[in-house]
């Protein structure tokens, strides 16, 4: 297992966390079928929402050699339910057990009720989520389909929502 660091991510950060930010991009895309911008980019406004929204957090995992193995983007900090609206960890960083910890630094960071969702078509998603879901709510969480607001055209996303205990 690999030993990993989860921390807020600060400005200093925004650099790393763009370039991390088409990886994930890119790694959604082959989902919904996304394209780049003309420049090559994709939309920012969740990673511009996590530094400019104090209802959202932006975490940075990093290996002991200080090296980004990937991110979080929590919104609605301030609401009844946390929603984790994006989550990527590194391709040579996956399976190792990463991911698990990360989600379970940042739901120990936020306690209470979470929202995470995911497409049907990741079945690496599906996986990680229900079994991730399971661990950390003692196997107390529920599932649905929901509509892609704004996207038809797009398969509806599967919704997970499970409850922490305190710290």
């Amino acid at each position: 297992m690999t030993m990993i660091s989860v921390r807020h991510a600060s400005p200093a950060d925004r650099p790393m966390l763009e370039h991390l930010w088409l990886m994930f991009r890119h790694d959604m895309s082959s989902f919904g079928g996304q394209l780049p911008n003309p420049d090559g980019t994709f939309r920012t406004e969740r990673l511009d929402a996590a530094f400019d929204d104090r209802n959202w957090a932006c975490y940075v995992f990093t290996t002991s050699q200080d090296r980004p193995a990937g991110f979080a983007i929590v919104r609605d900090l301030g609401g009844q339910v946390r929603v984790l609206s994006s989550f990527f960890v590194v391709r040579a960083m996956r399976r190792s057990g990463v991911g698990f910890d990360a989600v379970q630094a940042i739901v120990a960071d936020n306690p209470g009720r979470w929202q995470v969702a995911f497409q049907e078509a990741n079945a690496g998603a599906v996986r990680f989520w229900r079994r991730a879901a399971g661990e950390l709510a003692n196997g107390d969480w529920t599932e649905e389909r929901r509509v892609v607001p704004d996207s038809p055209d797009l398969p509806p996303d599967t919704w997970i929502s499970f409850t922490t205990p305190p710290n």
